[in-house]
């Protein structure tokens, strides 16, 4: 549940949930419908800032809390990376203003052209109380929850929750982002939907980000695995790969492939990510390689009932609440 806020992922505890194109998102209507490429109006002209949420200098992103047409609203940008099929215009088209030379070392002001210059924004709106905490900068901390916590504290919790899956539902339906599916396994039992998290802006693989979402409704987490979740584990695992290879030219040995836990939304996805690209969640406390889970699955059906899992929460987390009422925290 807690993420970073750049992640495309939760969102769904919000009932209107802006949630798709929440996350990376282009602005879209609700359902998350709307057509990728299309020149949208300038809806940012009429928001009205209210206050900085955080904001990262090495992630370069700021996030934004206001007002737009009277509805709350989080409004996200960040700098688009920067690739290396555009330095040639960058270079002949750009204006330096010089800033300091000392010897052999001399930094500028550079400005781009316009169509170099982009940054990428989302929209999130209308924005709930929920949302305003998940993008604000808060300590986190890291829990510990055995097989038993699990049942006692986490479940009834996620059970009370009112998180919206629409969105998820809405791909696997093909009723939103049906152009954007990479690759579909139709198979109800072991199928899933192969697609771009909004993160990822697709224009260059080093950074290349996609979620696999499983047809099965009733699987939220690591935590429903067992053994008889085997053949759709590997099926996601080894025809995910074929598909990343075909469409992007990456092997299988340049791939991180993993599970969140917790995960942001409680509908199971798999999270393909180029090895080396730093993305938020990608860490020990908070990832795990489906190709370890297969392997722990084999050699015990029950582990994830039964292991303690190790997670962070961040301070407004209704969740951290829960252990702490517990006396686990």
């Amino acid at each position: 549940m807690a993420d970073s806020a750049t992640k495309r992922e939760a969102d769904s505890a919000g009932a209107d949930d802006l949630s798709l194109k929440g996350k990376r998102a282009k602005a879209d209507n609700e359902n998350g419908g709307g057509e990728t490429g299309k020149e949208p109006e300038n809806i940012l002209s009429e928001f009205k800032t209210s206050k900085v949420l955080s904001d990262s200098a090495r992630e370069k992103n700021i996030f934004i809390h206001g007002k737009l047409a009277d509805q709350e609203a989080v409004v996200i940008l960040e700098k688009t990376p920067i690739r290396e099929d555009i330095l040639a215009e960058l270079f002949s088209g750009s204006r330096l203003k010089l800033e300091m030379k000392n010897d052999i070392y001399s930094t500028y002001r550079l400005q781009p052209p316009p169509q170099l210059n982009e940054i990428k924004t989302t929209v999130v709106c209308p924005a709930t109380e929920k949302h305003l905490k998940k993008y604000q900068r808060q300590e986190s901390f890291l829990v510990e929850e055995t097989g038993e916590d699990y049942q006692s504290i986490t479940l009834p919790y996620i059970q009370k929750q009112s998180f919206s899956m629409r969105w998820v539902h809405n791909i696997l339906e093909k009723k939103a982002e049906a152009d954007r599916i990479v690759f579909e396994d139709p198979d109800p039992k072991v199928g899933f939907v192969l697609l771009p998290d909004f993160k990822w802006d697709q224009k260059q693989v080093d950074d290349l980000y996609l979620i696999a979402i499983i047809h099965q409704r009733d699987i939220r987490s690591l935590r429903d695995l067992t053994s008889e979740h085997l053949p759709l584990l590997q099926n996601v695992f080894q025809k995910g790969k074929e598909a990343v290879l075909k469409r992007y030219s990456l092997p299988a040995s340049k791939l991180r492939v993993y599970l969140h836990y917790q995960p942001s939304y409680y509908h199971l996805h798999v999270h393909f990510t180029k090895l080396g690209y730093e993305v938020p969640g990608c860490g020990v406390e908070r990832a795990h390689l489906l190709a370890d889970v297969i392997q722990n699955l084999q050699s015990d059906p029950q582990y994830y009932k039964n292991r303690t899992l190790y997670f962070p929460l961040r301070t407004d987390d209704g969740l951290l609440s829960k252990f702490k009422e517990a006396g686990r925290l």
